[in-house]
């Protein structure tokens, strides 16, 4: 009798609703040790449902997001018909993703959904993308495969039209393998025996997975290099074309902007009295972008673009400081991780994402160093529309150099694997203005070629500044010194062409009962109190003063935004829910670094 009452109440459910066995599913976060006010808002059946590439828009897309088919293939295990659900794009060893499991470094992750192709799109190019997979990526379309990709961290696209079948629905079959720290690869702080400093793994797919229709000629890329004392911004758009016939407009007609040329070629937009993107005022210039045959329009995509310029400039007494708009600027932020409670790798959910940025902004900060993870595509557009600037790491490799050896060794593959991945950390987000500097090693992690690759990032964006290595190992290169001292701050001895700045340092711990990871936890100093903490902090910021003037300190990197799993040194605690400190005196007290640095020194 149970099983038929049971079995009834399953088949009304579908008859009710009209779906599909997906939709039976019923799921839940997986248990874990921690979760945030947006874990009951993920929504399973569209999760992360906004656009992900708020740089390039086009209106006609279809998100992938979801419920998938699944199975964890444990050591070369073979796949069977039967498969749990995960879901998609949270990552497998995060409670979201509905599974919490492990992956080993020998183990498949194995994917699959079916897909429906809009009948509008019949007799257009088919584009799949995946915002992020970590590691590599086999895909299939139909049983045939459409390509494989390497690199945890980077979006990347198939053209998937051939593929396509007849049938109203076509299957996507994702195999994805992940050794963590048992590779070569750049796994930032992922390691799969999480202690201290080093951090649950985010294997498999954790970013959104979309499609779209384009025609037969399309722009595919886009580089916006804003020069603002020249009141112009140079575009170089490229474009899959069938033949040379095809030009170029870039416009907006309610701001007046107004630009043609060629696929590839450099675009001048003049922008007559520019209103320069800061922090205070992060304005941004929205523009359409035509690819045209004749007068007839092949493709069109939205984007937009700040006015700013980052360097370096000497001040009245001879420090080298920070410079945005041709003005000094200190830089003063925190260490932000970007890792989730419920989500690992993964926010629970746009919103979640935009509130840690804010609470930056709320605190005073007008910057934040992204720490050896690179985040998606929207949390950068957050960061320009916000207004906060982003030191920008690349996530680190396996190997350590101590600051007295040289740099490490690095065989051919390794070599081409990191700077395939630099390069496209920097040409996929290349059009962030909130971006000011690039940091290729951190501490000494994986460090190798330093000055190589210092060439190697001025290459592909002469733009920005170039942090050679933060903290430790420091060879001399890029456009500032940096060190890192905990808890209390220090400066690094000042140099004549590099502004110095101290990349890390206080990490005071607060441990607040019910939120926190887990019992046993730690601190680079333990405060008793949110008052004991919050008068340390303000200590440190008076010697942050001091050494500004005295030492013309540059820059100040604060560890760090939230708690992250057994560290209790956040700002905030890791399930976001308290600033441990009051947000008001944060914000005076870190509002101060905003002035000008001719007020300190006229009056310290």
């Amino acid at each position: 009798m149970f099983a038929m009452k049971r079995m009834t109440f399953i088949l009304l459910l579908a008859l009710m609703s009209g779906c599909d066995r997906t939709e039976l599913f019923v799921w839940q976060p997986a248990p874990g040790p921690l979760a945030t006010r947006w874990t009951a808002e993920v929504d399973p059946m569209m999760p992360w449902p906004e656009y992900p590439r708020p740089q390039m828009l086009r209106e006609e897309w279809l998100n992938l997001n979801g419920l998938w088919d699944y199975q964890l293939l444990r050591n070369g295990e073979k796949p069977d018909h039967h498969s749990g659900k995960i879901l998609v794009p949270y990552p497998v060893e995060s409670s979201l993703s509905g599974v919490a499991d492990s992956v080993g470094p020998d183990d498949m992750i194995r994917y699959r959904r079916e897909f429906p192709v809009p009948e509008s799109w019949l007799g257009k190019e088919i584009l799949l993308h995946f915002e992020a997979v970590d590691w590599q990526a086999e895909i299939y379309i139909n049983g045939q495969k459409a390509g494989i990709h390497r690199g945890g961290y980077d979006p990347f696209t198939f053209n998937i039209t051939g593929l396509i079948g007849e049938e109203v629905l076509n299957e996507l079959l994702v195999l994805v393998s992940d050794p963590t720290d048992r590779g070569y690869q750049p796994r930032g702080k992922q390691v799969l025996d999480p202690h201290g400093i080093w951090y649950t793994p985010s294997s498999g797919i954790w970013q959104t997975v979309w499609i779209e229709p384009v025609g037969s000629a399309f722009i595919d890329q886009v580089l916006i290099t804003p020069d603002l004392p020249g009141s112009k911004v140079v575009f170089i758009v490229d474009a899959h074309l069938p033949d040379s016939s095809y030009t170029l407009k870039i416009y907006n007609d309610s701001l007046g902007l107004m630009a043609t040329g060629d696929p590839g070629e450099e675009i001048d937009l003049n922008v007559n009295d520019p209103r320069p993107w800061s922090p205070d005022d992060p304005f941004l210039y929205p523009v359409s972008i035509a690819l045209l045959k004749g007068e007839e329009i092949s493709d069109i995509v939205q984007t937009y673009f700040g006015m700013r310029s980052i360097g370096t400039c000497k001040d009245d007494r001879g420090f080298v400081r920070l410079c945005l708009n041709d003005e000094i600027l200190f830089h003063n932020g925190p260490l932000d991780q970007g890792f989730w409670p419920d989500g690992l790798y993964t926010p629970p959910t746009d919103e979640a994402m935009k509130y840690d940025i804010l609470t930056t902004k709320e605190m005073g900060f007008n910057m934040l160093r992204k720490h050896v993870k690179i985040e998606n595509r929207r949390f950068y557009y957050w960061c320009d529309k916000l207004g906060i600037m982003v030191w920008q790491d690349m996530p680190s490799t396996s190997g350590y150099v101590a600051p007295d050896k040289p740099d490490l060794e690095r065989n051919a593959a390794e070599t081409e694997q990191f700077k395939c991945e630099l390069e496209r950390m920097i040409l996929t987000k290349y059009n962030h203005p909130s971006i000011v500097m690039w940091v290729p090693f951190n501490e000494g992690w994986g460090q190798f070629d330093t000055r190589g690759i210092v060439d190697f990032i001025r290459t592909l964006d002469p733009s920005r500044l170039v942090n050679n290595t933060s903290g430790w190992a420091d060879r001399g290169a890029g456009d500032v010194i940096d060190i890192h001292h905990y808890p209390d701050p220090r400066c690094p001895e000042p140099e004549s062409t590099r502004a110095s700045v101290l990349g890390e340092f206080g990490g005071l711990g607060l441990f607040v009962e019910g939120h926190t990871w887990e019992e046993k936890n730690w601190g680079y100093r333990k405060m008793g109190s949110a008052d004991s903490l919050l008068m340390k902090y303000e200590q440190y910021y008076d010697t942050i003063r001091n050494m500004m003037v005295s030492k013309g300190l540059a820059a100040s990197v604060y560890t760090q935004t939230t708690d992250v799993e057994t560290e209790t040194n956040g700002l905030m605690t890791y399930d976001r829910d308290l600033v441990k400190m009051d947000k008001d005196s944060l914000y005076r007290i870190n509002g101060l670094y905003r002035k000008p640095v001719q007020v300190w020194v006229d009056n310290p």
